[in-house]
């Protein structure tokens, strides 16, 4: 589906939210951007290898994740560049819902019950839009999400998420459409490819390898330098 990008001052606030997720060794696809080098004993190294075995979700059923990955996959389909499937985006969705994380936490957010409530909203929020996107489906359809054509899935989706489009008895399903959008935008423009496909130079020139910290020996930094003083 078009016009369902990224713009490029919510990154920053993409990557800081992803970060959560970077060490999580069990995902088979979905790899933060901005990860460190893989070691011998690194998290980037455990997740390489758990790539090899299909991803097993935390939080969705079997059912209900590979919904996600379709839905998400519409959202960011793939076209000259891989899509949300590619990029393991429903592998994110799963990790972040598992712990409770909500992408659309305000910035004034500040008790960690707070983002738990939130977090445990969300869970809430996809479990139930999950199940109205499959029972519309069959009132429009007669077929589940998944057993609908692409034309199908796309036309439903689209009344989902263009004003033009609106229908009076899909209010609960644009609002949760949204918050779909809002994890699968994440998702996706954390990782590498997300990155690339926003044609970012730095990726390309200056950074042709996501470069790690300068620092391996001390990663809290507590032995660093004050930087010399300029001179005038």
């Amino acid at each position: 589906m078009g016009g369902q990008g990224a713009e490029r001052r919510d990154i920053l606030r993409y990557i800081g939210i992803a970060s959560v997720a970077a060490t999580f060794p069990g995902f088979r696809q979905w790899a933060f951007a901005c990860s460190c080098h893989a070691t011998a004993d690194s998290p980037s190294l455990a997740a390489s290898q758990a790539s090899k075995e299909p991803y097993k979700p935390l939080f969705f059923s079997p059912e209900q994740f590979h919904l996600v990955e379709q839905l998400a996959e519409t959202i960011i389909p793939a076209d000259e560049t891989p899509g949300a499937k590619q990029a393991g985006v429903a592998e994110f969705i799963d990790f972040m819902l598992a712990n409770r994380v909500s992408v659309s936490a305000p910035y004034d957010t500040q008790s960690t019950e707070d983002l738990l409530r939130q977090g445990s909203e969300a869970q809430e929020q996809f479990v139930t839009g999950l199940a109205w996107i499959n029972a519309r489906c069959k009132l429009e359809f007669s077929h589940r999400f998944l057993d609908c054509s692409s034309e199908q899935q796309n036309s439903f989706l689209e009344e989902l998420a263009y004003k033009a489009k609106f229908k009076p008895t899909t209010e609960q399903g644009r609002e949760f459409f949204q918050l779909l959008r809002d994890y699968a935008v994440v998702g996706y423009y954390t990782t590498k490819i997300g990155l690339e496909s926003l044609g970012y130079p730095g990726l390309r020139t200056v950074w042709p390898t996501m470069p790690g910290c300068t620092h391996p020996n001390d990663p809290e930094h507590a032995h660093l330098q004050e930087p010399s003083p300029a001179r005038s």
